[in-house]
């Protein structure tokens, strides 16, 4: 029997492919490490132990809180930037400038909270595209059912009802009209992350006044009556305010 022989350059591709493989692992690893710090970093600030205006320690300070490398550190930093939850001075470090809802770590589950800010910008390129499709191609039937829909989360709202089966629904509707399935298949693979979201978000809108939840539905009907009126540019910016609000909703606190 012919014995498998492995040559130089067959071990070598094996030995990248292991290289690789252990570099993707590594990076997964990091970032998970950097998302719980993050989550800490937001802890602290929605505590006000971290106030508003406040530099936070320098990096080898969180580095020896948190135990992690200084990489790990600058990534969960860079997420806060991005949240709006901090800028950062050259030569002067690090400062909060907006304060989470307290209410997020009671509504969220532990180390969700950068994954639900990540589906939220998923949400805000994939939406408004379909929104924009949707104000092209949507029958009469189905602007009945976002209708319906609509008229469904009026109710919600004026009852202080969370909402979160009619909200995600009119939003896959809308996936739905675009005429493109590839919208729907992209947007049902993370629905779970989806669905924390929108719990999360509607439940920090219950916790504000009234106006906080007409806001939002506010934001519904601009979406629904550019479609309505099959103008698409507008349907695509009235899509992508209302997902990039939502995702700026869990920092105002």
């Amino acid at each position: 029997m012919a014995k498998c022989r492995v040559t130089p350059d067959t071990e070598g591709s094996h030995n990248a492919k292991f290289a690789t493989m252990s570099a993707m692992q590594q990076q997964k690893h990091d970032r998970s490490l950097s998302d719980l710090v993050y989550e800490k970093i937001l802890a602290l600030i929605a505590s006000g132990e971290t106030s508003l205006g406040s530099r936070l320690p320098t990096e080898s300070a969180l580095c020896e809180k948190f135990s992690v490398s200084r990489p790990v550190l600058r990534q969960a930093l860079k997420q806060l930037r991005e949240d709006g939850a901090i800028v950062s001075r050259q030569g002067s470090g690090s400062f909060v400038v907006r304060r989470p809802e307290g209410a997020v770590f009671g509504f969220a589950p532990v180390g969700s909270i950068a994954d639900i800010q990540r589906t939220f910008e998923f949400r805000a390129a994939i939406e408004s595209e379909a929104a924009y499709l949707a104000a092209q191609r949507r029958t009469d039937a189905e602007l009945a059912s976002m209708r319906s829909l609509l008229a469904e989360l009026d109710r919600c709202t004026s009852e202080g009802k969370l909402g979160v089966t009619t909200d995600e629904a009119f939003h896959e509707l809308i996936c739905s009209a675009s005429g493109n399935p590839y919208f729907t298949v992209a947007r049902t693979s993370i629905k779970g992350n989806i669905l924390t979201g929108l719990n999360l978000t509607r439940n920090l809108s219950l916790t504000k006044p009234q106006e906080r939840l007409d806001m939002v539905q506010r934001e519904h009907y601009q979406i629904f009556e550019a479609i309505e009126q099959k103008d698409p540019n507008s349907a695509r910016a009235a899509m992508r305010a209302h997902v990039e609000n939502a995702r700026k909703r869990v920092f105002e606190g």
